[in-house]
């Protein structure tokens, strides 16, 4: 019986290793009566696909890839990112018998001392690195599994080394030099000056950029007339308290469940709102030539978070500033499991800095009618409420992200669809 586990243990690892090629080495182990995956990254091959955020590639291109075919007893519940490589027996193998010493450096880690540059570049770029991150900062430190960055950090991180140091670094180069180490010493060797500048998100979205927004409500208008019906008539769509949409710009927040929810949203505002409305939509999904078409005439901004994010958020800022609304879904993916995600401060810092209001919406049913690895949507019912106007005066970045998120959570669980 024991012998059987193992087996399967293995075998979940093989079809991960097949899945991705950013995971160099995996062990799966049965923790606390659930499937945890302990996994050593490939960091060579995300230099090469010049990767940002390499624990969401890993998580969702593996982990949850994975997942979707899986049976529900073996699916992976937890997943932990190790920086070495796992320990191995004589023969090269993983060494199963030190993965539980392996996990538990993962829990409580070693405090680790190392000699620092005493240089004022690197001083600086630790000072303000420690506005970031509560982690210890280290000369080797990954700015991603270590200091816990996010993509919101690192342009604010950019944003301060270009200003402090005047060395223009673009999210591809910075794929490149994710370990401190490396980025103090690019940073030194290119400096024009030195200057400790203090960066703010209300600058950040003041740059100037060259960008005016195109609208397409004709293209719009017909996208409405003919998918509204149709979304009425086979998903049961109900709308409800469309008033509390506000005349003035604001953000439309709401929940993701499935690839159904952009095409819902967009046919489901009211009319006079979806044309004066314009979207985030991910490049990698969006971006194809075949989404390319619709995505072009849909008023849609497209968003990488590994190359453009803070072009995106400055488009953001000048759609907003112009007189129009702005649809994003803050989770930045799907549900798997009709739970909320972690909502991302992308809209929260745009309603904040603009002073302009969020209005949270809860979208539900789409998960059951076309859930994740599904191609044909199923004739569910599916349900859209908008929910009152959240003002951002007297908020914090993090109390208008949890405010929001907090609003969408209780409604479904006072009234849920299913």
């Amino acid at each position: 019986m024991k012998r059987d586990k193992q087996t399967n243990l293995r075998k979940i690892e093989k079809e991960i290793l097949e899945i991705s090629d950013l995971v160099k080495e995996i062990a799966v182990i049965v923790y606390d009566g659930y499937l945890l995956a302990l996994i050593y990254p490939d960091f060579q091959k995300a230099k090469e696909h010049r990767i940002l955020h390499l624990e969401n590639e890993i998580k969702w291109y593996a982990v949850e890839l994975y997942n979707i075919e899986a049976h529900e007893r073996y699916k992976i519940k937890e997943y932990k990112i190790v920086g070495t490589p796992l320990p191995k027996d004589d023969k090269g193998e993983i060494d199963r018998s030190k993965l539980a010493v392996c996990m538990q450096e993962q829990i409580s880690p070693a405090i680790i001392i190392e000699e620092e540059p005493r240089d004022i570049v690197y001083q600086h770029i630790k000072k303000f690195l420690s506005t970031l991150s509560r982690e210890p900062i280290l000369l080797s430190s990954h700015l991603e599994l270590d200091l816990h960055l996010d993509s919101l950090n690192y342009v604010e991180l950019l944003t301060f080394i270009d200003q402090s140091f005047a060395v223009h670094i673009t999210e591809s180069e910075f794929s490149q030099m994710m370990i401190l180490k490396e980025l103090y010493h690019y940073v030194s060797k290119n400096k024009q000056k030195i200057t400790d500048t203090e960066i703010n998100w209300h600058m950040i979205l003041s740059e100037k950029i060259d960008y005016e927004p195109v609208t397409s409500s004709a293209y719009l208008k017909v996208y409405r007339a003919l998918f509204l019906p149709l979304f009425k008539l086979y998903f049961s769509l109900t709308i409800h308290h469309p008033e509390n949409i506000p005349k003035q710009p604001c953000i439309i927040v709401p929940n993701h469940q499935s690839m159904l929810d952009g095409f819902m949203m967009m046919a489901a505002l009211p009319k006079g709102v979806s044309e004066n409305t314009f979207s985030l939509a991910f490049e990698m999904v969006f971006g194809t030539k075949i989404m390319g078409f619709i995505t072009k005439r849909a008023q849609s901004i497209l968003i990488d978070y590994n190359k453009s994010l803070k072009t995106s958020m400055q488009k953001s800022a000048s759609i907003l500033s112009k007189g129009h609304h702005l649809l994003i879904f803050p989770e930045g993916a799907r549900t798997r499991d009709r739970k909320l995600l972690e909502f991302k401060k992308f809209f929260a810092i745009l309603s904040i800095e603009l002073d302009i209001p969020v209005v949270p919406v809860v979208l539900d049913g789409t998960f059951e009618a076309l859930p994740t690895g599904k191609l044909f949507p199923r004739p569910l019912p599916v349900i859209i409420k908008y929910l009152k106007p959240v003002y951002p005066k007297g908020l914090s970045y993090d109390e208008m992200t949890a405010k929001v998120k907090k609003a969408i959570d209780d409604e479904m669980t006072a009234h849920p669809l299913h």
